[in-house]
């Protein structure tokens, strides 16, 4: 049966709701929203969030915009984290404690994954811990000033990233005429 996006709008509660506080435009929110979307609807989720942008936006304590379980985690350790809670349910649901369905799911930047968090998310995936890691590349830093991470693309911008020899050209141009010269160059 193919997966028919529209209908699962239309008829699919949301499990990530309105009233986070992550920027106008931002593609994390409608990426969160689908991921929980495609949960079951009887499937309990677990869900991760490594400091960052999603993070600081969607979970202020008292109020959150998740309605499954939500566990903030340090930068680095969102694989680390899941994993653990991972592995308490197959232990309890081995127990015979537990009976009902419940999925792990871990949301991290493109920082939080590539940079920090790297080392515990592929000591998770070694071990086979059934999980999802959604990584949600926005080419750079962007909750603490744009600083570029592994992931940002060869010649963006940020405020981190060396200058190019273009860059460097319409500096030079600018401090030798009064010409009002701006370098455009983004994301190529």
């Amino acid at each position: 049966m193919p997966y028919n996006v529209k209908d699962v709008v239309a008829n699919k509660p949301s499990r990530f709701t309105a009233g986070h506080r992550m920027c106008a435009g931002c593609g994390a929110p409608p990426a969160a929203r689908m991921v929980m979307r495609a949960l079951k609807p009887e499937d309990h989720a677990v869900v991760a969030g490594a400091t960052g942008c999603m993070e600081v936006s969607t979970f202020i304590y008292p109020y959150t915009a998740w309605t499954d379980s939500f566990i903030h985690t340090a930068f680095e350790c969102a694989g680390a984290t899941l994993s653990g809670a991972e592995a308490a349910y197959v232990s309890l649901k081995k127990q015979g404690k537990l009976d009902n369905t419940t999925k792990f799911i871990a949301f991290g930047g493109d920082g939080g994954t590539y940079d920090i968090g790297i080392q515990s998310l592929s000591g998770a995936m070694e071990r086979g811990h059934d999980m999802v890691y959604v990584c949600y590349d926005n080419g750079a830093y962007m909750n603490t000033g744009i600083q570029r991470s592994s992931a940002t693309p060869k010649f963006a911008d940020t405020t981190t990233s060396p200058l190019s020899i273009i860059s460097k050209l319409f500096k030079w141009i600018q401090s030798r005429t009064n010409w009002k010269v701006k370098c455009y160059f983004g994301i190529v």
